[in-house]
Formats: C-alpha cells, structure tokens, sequence
C-alpha cells in the first residue's frame, strides 16, 4: 500500500500505532466499540481510548466512559480540533493537551545500517526483548538516548525517543531514530509510525517524517502527559 493510501485511512493508523504503541509497552488492548482502547498497567492503571474523527454520538458514549474515572483519558485524532474542543466541554472534558501529531514516514527512505557515533565517549547498545527493539546511548555507566520500536502490520512504530537533558542539542535524537529504523529492517516494513510531542516534530520533519493528522487528549481530571514519551 502507498503511503498517500495509507495516509487517507487514518482510521486503520490508528489501529495499527495502537498495537505497536501497546506492543512496546507490555499494555494489555481492547475495544471500546468500533475504537481501540489500552490499559496503562505501568502508570494510570486505567483505559486510554482512542478515536479518529468520531460522530457526535460516538463521542458522547466514549466521552461518558471517560468521566467515570478521572485518570482514564480520551485521545482524538483529528484536523478538527475546534470541533472536538467544543464537544469535550459540553461533556465536560479538559483538554490535557494539544499539542502532539501523529507523523508517518516511508521506510524506504530510511538506511538499513547502524549509524555511526562520530564521538567516542559514546557507545551504541541495541537490543530485542519480547518482539521490542530497544536502542540506547551510553555515555561511560550513564545514559544519553533513548527509544524502542515495535512492528505492527509491515509499520515500525517508534515509542519513547528521548535524549537525556545534559545530552541535548548533539544529535543524539536523530542518531537514535536512525539505530531504530535500521533495527526495523530486521522485519519486512513498509512505513515509520509515531506520535510526536512538539519539541520532536520539528526533528521528525527534518528526518522526513510527515504530519498525518493533530492528537488531541481529553479527560475528566487535568492531568495527563503525552503520550510519545510519558
């Protein structure tokens, strides 16, 4: 499937970086519906649910089953999010945040080969536990970078890529997106798939990455983190 097919389909893209997102995180999945929904065993120990452009009537029984406990959350998918933001005060929703984008990229583009540390005092370890690859840059016993990846449906979905606050603005973010594609190829992949916080949409753009769509979480309560990294 092309990527500009795949990219009218968001609603099969959701479904697919639910699985990988889940896969890379042990998280236990389900329906609520027609729409995917998770269990964050290892934070919330409550439902995520997910929707792309629901109805207003979806919306409503999926926003009821969101306000019965303050820690479950409500995540949309959407290009219109003044209409969602409308609907979850009418139900009585908070907009824990708005800021993230789901971002898709062809693999094709990507090198099959492990990039190289142009610095010594850093090292590369990669890993594969329980079909997750990991990815991590060591500074001597300390870490610098950070990320995981989980095959879902011939599409890599990259999860938690996070540089270290005292290693920022060295590269290490691109440098480990590309140790993680080049893991990828380990399997027959198509596309990258990844929700992108805003401090990372600026360097999955330069790495070719597009904007499918914005990500909008709601919950009855005011907390909640995105969900790239938290």
């Amino acid at each position: 499937m092309s990527l500009e097919a795949m990219v009218e389909d968001t609603a099969h893209l959701l479904d697919v970086w639910v699985t990988g997102w889940a896969g890379c995180r042990g998280y236990e999945t389900g329906k609520e519906g027609r729409f995917p929904a998770a269990l964050r065993a290892d934070t919330t120990h409550e439902w995520v649910y997910f929707a792309h452009d629901p109805s207003e009537s979806e919306f409503a029984e999926l926003a009821a089953k969101t306000a019965e406990v303050p820690s479950r959350v409500l995540t949309i998918l959407t290009n219109e999010v003044a209409r969602y933001v409308s609907l979850a005060q009418k139900h009585r929703l908070n907009v824990t945040s708005a800021s993230q984008t789901m971002m898709i990229l062809d693999m094709e583009t990507q090198d099959s080969e492990d990039p190289w540390l142009s610095d010594e005092s850093l090292n590369l370890v990669t890993s594969i536990a329980n079909g997750v690859h990991h990815a991590i840059v060591q500074a001597a016993d300390e870490l610098a970078a950070s990320g995981q990846l989980f095959v879902a449906d011939h599409t890599a979905v990259f999860d938690k890529i996070v540089t270290e606050p005292k290693y920022q603005r060295r590269g290490l973010g691109s440098f480990i997106m590309k140790a993680l594609a080049a893991q990828a190829f380990e399997h027959d992949v198509e596309a990258g798939l990844l929700l992108a916080s805003l401090d990372g949409q600026q360097l999955y753009s330069h790495l070719g990455w597009s904007t499918v769509c914005h990500v909008l979480m709601l919950s009855a309560s005011d907390e909640g983190s995105d969900l790239s990294v938290g």
